[in-house]
């Protein structure tokens, strides 16, 4: 059965469908959404065959994926990390929402979600109401995992008719939340507090430091 496709506006996500959503991911479904960044797959973190089906589109095995986790705010952050210095929250309060993955030491929560012992976990909080909205509407956090293009010269697929097109019998929701970006996010290592820049993206966080 193909994929629904839904229009959603950043501004004022509709509630309906958001609701719509979430009762999907609950039910153990993968949605395709837009970020600040690129658009993304996900899932519920806690649905672990949801999960394997997220690994499974990318090609990968689920143990060994790096998956990063999106979060509604700050608040959400704590269950899934160890505690947070005071320069870590003061650059991670003042850069989000905003378009950064914070690499973070993970607490004893997050091995039990991804079915294997990992010491950090990605945390994202997108600048971008509709993914917000659907974790706030879902509970908890959902499993992040940006969509790469086949193309030569753009690397993200950045047009949600043509992302429907190609993953429409591989999901269960693709979202139109209009032209994706094709700059992914800003990974920093903030393990400590030198935090240091893995991958350069759309965000500076050197602004925040």
């Amino acid at each position: 059965m193909a994929a629904e496709f839904v229009k959603l506006y950043p501004d004022n996500p509709q509630e309906k469908i958001i609701e719509k959503v979430s009762n999907t991911l609950k039910s153990g479904g993968v949605v395709i959404y837009p970020t600040d960044t690129v658009y993304a797959i996900g899932c519920d973190i806690f649905n672990s065959k949801a999960i394997e089906k997220v690994a499974q589109i990318k090609n990968m095995k689920a143990k060994e994926a790096e998956f990063s986790f999106i979060c509604f705010d700050l608040s959400d952050i704590s269950q899934y990390v160890k505690s947070l210095s005071t320069p870590q929250f003061k650059v991670m309060k003042k850069a989000l929402p905003g378009p950064f993955t914070f690499i973070l030491n993970s607490s004893s929560k997050v091995p039990k979600i991804l079915g294997r012992k990992k010491k950090t976990v990605g945390i994202r909080v997108p600048d971008n109401n509709i993914p917000r909205q659907i974790v706030k509407s879902l509970g908890n956090p959902i499993i992040t995992t940006s969509i790469i293009d086949e193309d030569e010269i753009l690397e993200y697929s950045t047009d949600p008719e043509l992302i429907y097109e190609k993953y429409q019998n591989q999901v269960d929701i693709i979202i139109d939340g209009g032209y994706g970006n094709n700059i992914a996010s800003t990974i920093v290592n903030a393990t400590t507090d030198s935090f240091e820049v893995i991958r350069e993206g759309l965000g500076d966080i050197s602004q925040y430091i």
